[in-house]
Order: C-alpha cells, then structure tokens, then sequence
C-alpha cells in the first residue's frame, strides 16, 4: 500500500512541480538563452557618432552591449508576406550572434550579401516564406533568404551592413544588458549612465524589455494561474496522503513494536527498523512514480500549453526535476514515520503488546453510545462512530477528501466559465459560419482578382448568405507609446459578433474602439479614455467604448467608418460570413472558390479554441488524478481500521452480522466524512474559483459567466467527496466481510 500511494503521488507531484515550473516564467527563460537586450536604444546618427556609442557601451553600470548597428524604417505600400501594409525597421548586422540579442534563426539562412534581408516573422513555421521578396519604397526589392527570431523584437528584419550603407541609414542602434534590470527605474538610471556625454536629444527611442515581457506572456498569464492552482493542490493532496499512510502504517504496528521491544531491541533500533521498513517501498514506488512522471511530463506540458500564446519560449519540464522527486518524496516518507514510530518507542514493551489491534477502549465509546440510541441500522450507527476512534487519521483522511473536492468544484467551475465565455451572441444559436480568407493561403501566395468591394458582393449574392462581416488590419502607432499596436476595423453587418464586448458596447460608432482587459492593463487606461492611433501618418483620436471578453495585449478593433475618416485604404484581410438557416455550407464555400481562386473559404466549427481547451484538458487530467490520490488515501485508512477492528469484526459476524450488514458498516464510516467533506470543500471551491477568475487581468467575464452554479450541479459536486470516499472503500469492505470468523478469533 505504501509503494502504491508513493508511486501515485510521485507522479502527481513530478506533474505539478512540471507545469507550475514551466508557468513560472517562460520569457525570462527564452530571454536569458537569447540573450535578450535589456534596452533597445535608438540614436540620431547625425548627432551620436557610431565611434562614440561603442566607447560608451563600457561605462559602468553596463553588463554587456552589442552596436552600433546602423538602421532605417522603411515603408511597404502593399501587403508583404501575409503582413499588412505599413513601416519595417531594418538593421544592418553581419550576423546573428553576439554578446547581446542572440537573433535565432528559425529557417533559412543569414544575409551574406547585398539584396538579400532576413526577416522577423515571431513562432511559427514560415519556410514558404524564403525566395519571396519585399519591395520597399524607394529601396531595391529585397529577397527573404531567413527567418529569425528575437526575444528583443530589435528590428523587423536584418540585412548586411554593405546593404545598409545603400540604403542611407539615417539611425544607429545599441543594444544593452544592465548590471541592475529590475526596475522601469534602474534602466532608465542604467541608459543615463551609458549615453553620458552624448546630446540630450540624440537618444530618440529606449525600448525597455519589461514592456515586452509584459506583452510577451499576456495570453499566456490568463491562463497559468489555473495551472498553478492545480499543480499546488496537486502538491498539497500528495504530500497529505503519503503522510497519513506512512504514519497510519506504523501506528498500526504498535504491537509489532511491543514484541521487538521484548527481544530486546532499543528504542534507536525500533525507530530504525521502522524507518527501514517504509523506506524500501517508498524508494521503489517513488523511483517508479519518477519514471512515470517524467515519461508524461512533456506530453501533459506541450498539451497544457498547446494554443496559448508563449511566444517562442520553448516550455519543457527542468532536468532537476526528477532528482528532486527521487530525494524528498522518501525523505517525507522517513519524516512521516519518524514521528509516529519515535512517540511509539517511549511506551513499554507491556503496554504495547497488550494495546491488541483494537482501538484503545473508550475512543469514540460515547459517540457509539448516542448512535447507537437512535433509529438507524446497526451496521449504519456502528459505521459512522468508527471515525471518532482514531481523530487524527480520520483528519488527514478527511483533509485529502476535502481537496479533493475542492477540485471538482474549482475544476467544474472553471470549465462552465470559460464554456460560457465561447458562447454564441443571441442570434447566433445554431447559425453556421463561413471564414474567408483573402489571398496568402498557400505557397504559391495567390492574389484574388476581385477588388474588397466586388469580393463582398459577390459573398452577399451567393445562395445562402445573411450576413457579412469584413476585416481590415494595420499595424499602428499609439501616441504617447514606444510600442506600436495593430488596430482591426471591422466593416459591414453585426459588429457585435467578432468584437464580442461584454463590458461597455461595441465600437459602432465613428472615433469609437474597444480594446481587451490587457491592453487597458498594459497601458494604464479604462473605459472612456480617449487615445491617439497614428494611421499611415494620420493621426486618429478615438474613445475606448468596450471591453471583449479576450483581447490581444497589442491590438484595438474599431469599425469602417472609423477608418474611412483617415482617408487611408486598407484591403480587407478576411471576411466572415453568416448563413441563412438551412444553407448549404458545403456548397457555399465551393462557389466562392469558383468565383474567384485566391479566396479560401472554410467552415468555422464550434469546437472550444485552443487556450480553453487547454486549461479543460489539464483541469480534467489533474481532477482525476487527484481524486484518485485522495481515494487511495481512503483506501489506506479503511484497510488499517480493518486491520486494527479484525477482532471486533469477527464478534460481530459471530453474532450474526451479515457480509452485506459488514459491507454497509465499513463504507458507512468513510461515507460520512465524504458527506462532511464536500460540505466543507464546496464553498471552499466556489471561493477559489471566483478568486481567481475575478483577478485574470487579461480576460473579462460578467457576473453571468462567473455564477455557473446551479441547485442540481452543486449537490452533485457535493457528492463528488462522497464517491470519492466509497470507491476508496469499496475493496477493502469486500475483503473484511469475506474475514473467517474461525480464523480471526483463533488468531486473538
């Protein structure tokens, strides 16, 4: 029994410890391999000298540099490898390496020679993209021959410095790595130090990499504190099982310690033997729980994360892992028998060996005795007055049954949130959806040979359609910002569908956005703040009217109108059609293909997107996992009160006390502290998932999808200790109404 609840809870703690490392922080790991810069610093290279920046890059205070690198910011007037119109820096850089900003290269190779550029494209596969070429204006066409990336996102592309040089560069750029990076404060006190002595507006642009890190893990910071959730409860019920055995074991064996005590044993060698005892099958199941635990590590980490943005850090489970779980779950082994055997080696041989494997008398008697009085079966009163004979075992047992519980709650509610959050705007019940993508679908980069206007009308004329919305997109400046932001304008019918606002309303309205809960973080703003997007050079005040329920940290939506008041033309970049009730879809997207090759058209299903899959998934893995743990741990305790009862059981079945009647008694005793139990651990759940769900900056749910709990759900999550506890029960109940009355006696 020892080495099966090790190995179980070996392998939940190697999982946990696994997601809640691989949560805790996955820029700073990508970061820290890249090398990534602290600042990314801009200067006018007209007023601070290439030779001057590199003898500054040594001033105190500066753990690293790389630079200068001479840089230009180029505009591209039409759409650039799947890329919106719109501005590109680009560095000259002979290479990738260096102390400083280590650019990864993620296919292809690095620019050798004049016309050839390297382009940032973020995660992703992109090799379709290489042999393809950029056409800035005013600058040679340029040929991808790479993709990279770079944690310090320090350009939108690399080409040579002989390239640089013609394309008249008219900035240089510094990367830095400080001493002190901690703070907005100790940067900005590190850049002062760096650029001493140079003009105070030579400094045009300071790129701090908090602000990206912040970005970075937006999406993903939903998410990780559902992880964690579990993986520190999973930690909790593990460490309370493997304790409540152990010393639940060595108690038992009170009069196995008598009888050592008599063959002259000392108390050292009790404690040492009982030690000794548990350690053998604590190592066995704990190296084999390890074994267990790292081989599903990776699957249960990519699953976990599989669709929430990380950026490019690649999340995998620490090397140290599996040392750590062969070290400490046998040290909390020893330390849970350490403590029960070394109160048990103070009694006397005689006191021992008489205490019998019975409950000492008058444990509980007085709780028997009131059951007893009242109307319930035998087999029942008899049952529910076993716990009190042994408090401290029926609480740790009762401690893992409520955790327990309090993960189904968290886990059922948790789910039901995020479930309701996906659900469909009225109307939309039952509709099917049509997603249209305009052109960069495929390797060949077909262009559609319709224009915006004669694409909408033909999705409008089609057999089947009802409604359709467009999507235009451009990569912005926000004034005031060093970052710039991506701003879709949605066009045509039912906004309120792809803007999804549960806070505010939609941006329906011209000078109107709404922008997500991390975006408003990010930037210190709120519902009703009014900002200044710069469009192409056109500057755009607009009022943020609502908040979606999940938003890009880095994007705002607004509306067609908005964007025909900037005069700026922007293609669209895909529609979304909604079709009448009982067309055919099929049908539907075969006749816009027909219509025009460089349209792709496929059905939108409604399966849960890949972030709250996730976090479903895992919570369903852990779930079970847990309940599992915590059973195991009922299953100990009834097979040692078993154990302990031989004796009383074999009286009563000698006086007439059926299988069944032994049964009922022996799930009775543990029924009842599943009931306590999810009476307790309900409320417990409910707690901590309005907790958490109410403090995800990133998401925005309303009250309605935060109260998922009905009449019918919580009595069944309240239940939910009670099954946990009669599955724990159910095969050591068997095995004690099969005990020999003959044999059980004989033996006492």
């Amino acid at each position: 029994m020892i080495g099966l609840v090790v190995f179980c809870s070996t392998t939940t703690i190697l999982l946990a410890l696994a997601v809640m490392s691989a949560a805790r922080a996955p820029f700073d790991a990508a970061f820290d391999a890249q090398r990534g810069a602290h600042v990314v610093a801009t200067f006018d290279a007209a007023k601070a000298p290439a030779e001057q920046l590199a003898a500054d890059a040594h001033r105190p205070g500066v753990e690293a540099a790389a630079g200068p690198f001479a840089q230009v910011t180029l505009n591209i007037p039409t759409d650039w490898l799947g890329n919106a119109p719109g501005a590109i820096t680009l560095v000259g850089r002979a290479d990738p390496a260096g102390p400083v900003d280590r650019v990864k290269l993620t296919a292809g190779r690095w620019a050798t020679r004049p016309g050839e550029v390297v382009v940032y494209m973020g995660r992703g596969t992109f090799d379709n993209l290489l042999g393809q070429t950029i056409a800035p204006t005013g600058a040679p066409p340029l040929t991808v021959v790479g993709i990279a990336d770079s944690m310090s996102n320090s350009a939108g592309g690399w080409v040579t410095p002989e390239q640089m040089a013609a394309l008249h560069p008219t900035a240089e750029q510094m990367l830095y790595r400080f001493t002190d990076a901690s703070t907005d404060d100790a940067l900005k006190a590190g850049l002062a130090k760096a650029t001493e002595g140079l003009p105070g507006d030579a400094l045009t642009s300071a790129q701090s990499y908090l602000t990206l890190k912040q970005a970075f893990s937006a999406s993903a910071d939903a998410y990780l504190p559902f992880m964690s959730v579990f993986g520190a409860l999973g930690l909790v019920v593990a460490v309370l099982i493997v304790g409540n055995v152990v010393s639940g074991a060595v108690v038992s064996g009170y009069r196995h310690i008598g009888v050592l005590k008599a063959l002259g044993f000392t108390p050292r060698q009790v404690v040492a033997v009982y030690i000794a005892m548990v350690s053998v099958p604590a190592i066995a199941g704990a190296a084999l729980g390890t074994v267990a635990g790292w081989a599903l590590a990776r699957p249960i980490v990519d699953m976990t994360f599989n669709g929430i943005d990380t950026g490019t850090a690649a999340l995998a489970p620490p090397a140290w892992l599996p040392v750590a779980c062969l070290v400490a779950v046998p040290l909390l082994v020893v330390l849970a028998a350490f403590l029960p055997a070394s109160r048990a080696h103070r009694i006397s041989a005689a006191e021992a060996i008489t205490a019998g494997s019975a409950p000492r008398t008058g444990r509980g008697l007085q709780v028997q005795r009131w059951l007893s009085g009242t109307r319930l079966p035998r087999s029942v009163s008899l049952g529910l007055g076993q716990p009190f004979a042994r408090p401290a075992r029926t609480a740790l047992t009762m401690a893992s049954i409520v955790l327990g519980v309090v993960t189904v709650t968290f886990a059922t509610g948790l789910t039901g949130t995020l479930l309701a959050s996906m659900q469909p705007l009225n109307g939309d019940n039952g509709r099917t959806f049509v997603h249209v993508q305009v052109g960069a679908a495929d390797a060949h980069q077909t262009v559609p040979k319709l224009t915006d206007a004669q694409i909408e009308a033909v999705l409008r004329a089609t057999p089947g359609s009802d409604q359709v919305t467009s999507r235009a997109f451009e990569q912005v400046g926000l004034v005031g910002y060093t970052q710039p932001v991506f701003a879709d304008f949605y066009g045509g019918d039912a906004l309120e569908r792809p803007l999804h606002v549960v806070k505010g309303r939609p941006a329906t309205r011209l000078g109107e956005v709404v922008a997500g809960p991390a975006f408003l973080d990010q930037h210190g703003l709120k519902l009703g703040d009014r900002i200044t997007l710069d469009v192409s050079g056109r500057l755009l005040p607009v009022t943020i009217v609502g908040e979606p329920v999940e938003g890009n940290a880095r994007a705002v939506a607004s509306n067609a109108a908005t964007l025909a008041g900037t005069g700026v033309k922007l293609h669209v970049v895909e529609y979304v059609v909604r079709l009448a009730p009982g067309a055919d879809a099929d049908a539907y997207v075969k006749a816009i293909k027909d219509a025009d090759p460089g349209l792709y058209s496929n059905v939108v299903t409604n399966d849960v997107n890949g972030p709250i899959a996730s976090v479903i998934s895992f919570a369903t893995i852990f779930t079970v996992l847990l309940c599992v743990v915590a059973a195991l741990g009922v299953f100990n305790t009834v097979l040692l009160n078993i154990r302990e009862r031989r004796r009383d059981l074999g009286m009563l079945k000698s006086i007439g006390m059926t299988p069944r009647q032994v049964v009922a008694m022996t799930v009775t005793s543990v029924a009842g502290l599943g009931l306590v139990s999810g009476i307790i651990g309900v409320p417990l759940g409910m707690a901590a998932h309005r907790l958490i769900v109410e403090n995800i900056t990133i998401l925005m749910f309303t009250d309605s999808m935060i109260n998922v709990w009905r009449a019918p759900l919580l009595i069944a999550v309240a239940l939910a200790g009670v099954v946990i506890a009669v599955l724990g029960a159910l095969l050591p109940s068997r095995t004690a109404a099969r005990l020999p009355i003959a044999e059980v006696l004989h033996n006492e």
